[in-house]
């Protein structure tokens, strides 16, 4: 007699919740990328009016290019910075920072909308549907922050705070991180896994340090220090400059790429230090991930250092720069997620193991 055929598998209640997540991740980290090279090119400061509703449409036409353009003469970046621009120059700055607010209305739009459908389709219930919420809300709060963050530079100095450039990028990441979360929550728990505090406060330790390390790469961006030494290992032929304090160019230099060291050996040491200890795939997978991106990312910030001064155009950066430098911040929010995968696949509970054979199957369903 033929053994029964084995039951079909369970269907995935969360695949299309994780789909849309997945997809909103994605266009967050994609809204970094803009977001780098719109600092990196100088066009941050181009749009002197914020119309969160109504700037969805560009200029359009010879008169209302020109009518935009005399609004950024009166700005003082152009008074002081950009003089020499051409309504074609200004133009070409004025196209990155478009494209990052409407990038940033885009995904309110893509991660709203789904949420309202499946939320009355009841695929998002409960807590899950409060969570989701609350990173709709942080995204908006993200819009808000960037206009307050911009609007330092469009009063006397042409430069934004860099104090507001790291609470708006530290938002963003935080964003990232918290879908990512809910994500990683919703994958089904490993039955046979074993939990490990220890490792996961290792992580998390992981991801404190790299946190600090965004902010102070933030100041590096927003204070312009990055360009101060073009170096390395030395820092223009010393490697304790003086006059350092936590808050000046130099120290913020100093500090930035003393920290990626740090950075880079922790993020080594906790590859290192999880691989004996996982238990289930994803354990082990975190620590892989956390270990390539770090040596990716450092290997970035160093060519993003040795590229300051050799590859500078007449007024402004290098395309190549630019890219390198994109791709620095860019890889940091990948390291960030890998470390917080890292903590939350060696903190999460494992999956109830399934009582003795009853003549039933009993299966275990996953608390989003």
């Amino acid at each position: 007699m033929n053994p029964p055929p084995p039951p079909p598998p369970a269907s995935d209640p969360h695949r299309a919740v994780r789909v849309w997540l997945m997809a909103t991740w994605g266009m967050v980290f994609v809204m970094v990328l803009i977001g780098g090279v719109t600092r990196l090119t100088g066009s941050g400061l181009s749009m002197v009016e914020w119309r969160p509703l109504m700037g969805a449409l560009p200029p359009l036409g010879d008169e209302a290019w020109q009518a935009v353009f005399e609004k950024y003469k009166q700005s003082p970046q152009y008074l002081k910075v950009n003089h020499w621009m051409r309504l074609e120059d200004f133009q070409a700055i004025f196209f990155w920072e478009y494209l990052h607010r409407l990038f940033g209305r885009l995904i309110g739009v893509v991660f709203f909308v789904p949420w309202v459908v499946l939320a009355l389709r009841g695929r998002i219930t409960g807590k899950l549907r409060l969570r989701t919420f609350l990173a709709f809300v942080f995204g908006g709060l993200q819009g808000l922050l960037g206009w307050y963050m911009v609007k330092s530079g469009l009063v006397d100095v042409p430069a934004v705070s860099h104090y507001r450039l790291a609470a708006h990028l530290s938002l963003a990441f935080f964003v990232a991180c918290w879908l990512a979360w809910i994500l990683f929550d919703l994958r089904p728990r490993p039955a046979g896994a074993r939990r490990d505090a220890g490792a996961a406060g290792l992580a998390w330790g992981f991801v404190a340090l790299l946190s600090l390390q965004i902010v102070y790469g933030a100041f590096m961006a927003g204070s312009r220090a990055g360009f101060m030494y073009s170096t390395w290992p030395d820092m223009n032929g010393v490697y304790v400059p003086e006059g350092m304090t936590l808050t000046n160019h130099v120290g913020i230099h100093f500090v930035h790429r003393t920290l990626g060291y740090v950075v880079g050996l922790s993020g080594l040491g906790l590859w290192l230090a999880t691989r004996g200890r996982a238990t289930t795939p994803a354990q082990r997978r975190g620590g892989r991930w956390v270990a390539t991106l770090v040596v990716v990312q450092v290997a970035l910030g160093i060519s993003t250092i040795l590229l300051n001064g050799r590859l500078q155009t007449h007024h402004g950066l290098h395309p190549l720069h630019i890219a390198v430098a994109a791709a620095h911040q860019g890889v940091a929010l990948l390291l960030l997620t890998a470390g917080v995968y890292v903590a939350h696949a060696f903190g999460r509970r494992p999956a109830e193991q399934p009582a003795p054979a009853t003549g039933h199957l009993q299966t275990s369903t996953d608390a989003a």
